[in-house]
């Protein structure tokens, strides 16, 4: 693009020295106020409905939200009609806070009050815009205009509570937004914000929450923490406001910036459920309290089903949440690359053996449990996944724990067939493929008797394996085989010996129990070598350990024979 330099005005840093933001760290949850209603209500193609609103307002406050802004009552009827049946129905708990907004006017703040009697607890946020742009281009005034348009509704604003808190139990707090502070002169921005709290009477008792939105993103997010830092540090009675932050997201930083400006001072964080809001959104309140909580902060908001939150945010307001959006996107748990699947199958693996309290599992940043999220589609298979993800299915959803060497193995054939089909394969697909390599083999050789005992040589006090039994090959009458070893698997290679089966040399063996259904098994992992010192395995399943290890045996050597024979 070209000219950019001409066209665009960088942004002009605030002039700050010894900065304090960047050597802290969140240690503590803010205070949430959710503009799902409002600020995010206003973004939507289709604005919520009434039966809609009051679904997404008890989601909200079921998640632990205690300040919701639920519209701006003096713009529309439906907006008026909304907030008294939220009041007249008693929808709010007496220990939530509404929040109304209202543009600094002295006909809107009238009505305003008009809309919220009757509420325990209510917030009246009224702002105007601020910045040097807007003055020049929308108002045509200078400062000192600006500066009496938000003294006279801050004097009008108090009047009309004081008035309300008198006739009523109600209880009025305020809040003033400077609006587009991310663009308005520091200076001017403390200067305007002192005058208002001046005009409401703040106090350390009676505190004023002055809300500094990044109305549009204008600079990387450590600029924004600049100018939340110099507004806190200049401002005369800083013990008599709560600063509020309300980051948009116009540069895909507001959650950054959110996080720094915490860091600069802010207490209390305006936002929406997955981001909503005009042109790229506002904050996302959902992805800034699982940070939180993936850091050890607890974010006092319960999200512990986030599918649930994630149903009703869709189906109430008609977006959708992306694929990839943080924790709680369908894809965010999931990994199809080898090396990724590999990574976190080892790191369960180290959680259960460990037992360790702490998370540490490699490319999951949090627990999905934690939300809610399942475990099953955290590894997804296609031609990219390697051996960890197909062993991590087989073992998690199907109860076989293949020994190391074995889901090789077991992980290219899943490969080949991945490359074949062009596609994702799903965990049947995966179990599919783990039956034919290994537990349907029809091979030539059938096991189909067999016993054991002991003896002992004469010269010998040792006690010896003696194995009878009979096999057949290839479907013809069974021929009766016997062989004499230092324990059974040694008997049993003895006695395959006899008929010509011979030349495999036995490398490993493993066995677990296995649950199929209500019925548990044995399950033995059987490893050879073949006379070209190749690698083959086998899986035996009986509720006979040992005869579950016979089985395992004839299938390596059924699946070598098979290999060799190219079928």
């Amino acid at each position: 693009m070209k000219n950019c330099e001409i066209k665009y005005a960088p942004f002009n840093p605030v002039k700050i020295e010894n900065r304090q933001w960047p050597s802290k760290v969140i240690t503590e949850a803010p205070v949430w106020c959710s503009v799902d209603l409002r600020d995010g209500n206003q973004a939507l193609i289709d604005p919520m409905n009434l039966s809609e609103k009051l679904e997404l307002f008890e989601t909200l406050v079921e998640m632990g939200i205690k300040e919701i802004e639920v519209g701006f009552p003096s713009a529309s009827q439906t907006e008026y009609d909304i907030l008294r049946t939220l009041i007249d129905g008693n929808h709010i708990p007496d220990d939530v806070t509404i929040q109304v907004l209202v543009q600094a006017r002295e006909h809107l703040i009238r009505k305003t009050f008009e809309a919220v009697k009757g509420a325990k607890n209510v917030i009246v946020h009224f702002y105007n815009s601020t910045s040097t742009l807007q003055r020049k281009v929308v108002f045509k005034k200078d400062m000192q205009g600006i500066i009496e348009i938000a003294e006279n509704g801050a004097k009008l604003i108090k009047e009309l509570a004081d008035q309300a808190m008198k006739e009523s139990d109600t209880n009025i707090r305020f809040e003033y937004s400077p609006e587009s502070f991310s663009g308005t002169e520091p200076d001017n921005a403390v200067l305007i914000c002192e005058k208002v709290m001046e005009a409401l009477g703040a106090s350390e008792d009676n505190k004023v929450i002055l809300n500094l939105p990044s109305t549009v993103e204008c600079s990387t997010p450590n600029g924004y923490a600049d100018q939340i830092e110099y507004f806190c540090t200049h401002l005369s009675n800083p013990q008599h406001a709560i600063i509020s932050i309300h980051p948009h997201n116009d540069r895909g930083t507001a959650v950054a910036s959110a996080e720094l400006g915490m860091l600069a001072g802010a207490q209390r964080v305006e936002g929406t459920l997955f981001g909503n809001g005009e042109r790229t959104g506002n904050v996302d309140i959902i992805t800034l309290a699982l940070n939180m909580h993936t850091q050890g902060v607890d974010s006092k908001l319960d999200i512990s089903n986030i599918n649930k939150i994630r149903e009703i945010y869709e189906r109430t307001t008609r977006m959708r949440v992306h694929e990839r959006h943080p924790y709680a996107g369908d894809l965010v748990f999931t990994a199809f690359s080898g090396s990724h699947q590999d990574a976190i199958s080892k790191g369960k693996a180290y959680m259960k053996d460990s037992k360790s309290q702490v998370w540490e599992v490699p490319y999951l940043p949090i627990d999905p449990a934690d939300i809610g999220r399942e475990y099953d589609p955290v590894i997804r298979i296609n031609s990219q996944s390697g051996k960890g993800g197909a062993s991590f299915i087989i073992e998690n959803q199907y109860g076989f724990s293949l020994p190391k060497a074995m889901q090789i193995e077991f992980g290219e054939a899943v490969k080949n067939y991945c490359d074949q089909k062009g596609t994702e394969i799903s965990y049947e697909d995966v179990y599919d493929i783990f039956k034919q390599e290994y537990l349907d083999v029809k091979g030539p050789y059938m096991l189909v008797s067999n016993k054991f005992h002991e003896t002992t040589e004469v010269n010998d006090t040792s006690p010896k394996a003696i194995f009878e039994g009979a096999i057949k090959h290839n479907g013809n009458e069974p021929v009766e085989i016997t062989g004499k070893g230092n324990g059974p698997i040694d008997a049993f290679f003895s006695a395959l010996a006899t008929v010509g089966i011979d030349g495999y040399k036995f490398i490993d063996y493993s066995e677990h129990s296995i649950s199929v259904g209500s019925d548990a098994k044995a399950v033995s992992y059987i490893h050879l070598e073949d006379k070209n010192g190749k690698s083959v395995f086998g899986i035996g399943m009986s509720h006979n350990i040992i005869y579950a290890s016979l089985r395992g045996i004839l299938c390596a050597i059924n699946r070598s024979i098979l290999e060799n024979e190219g079928k």
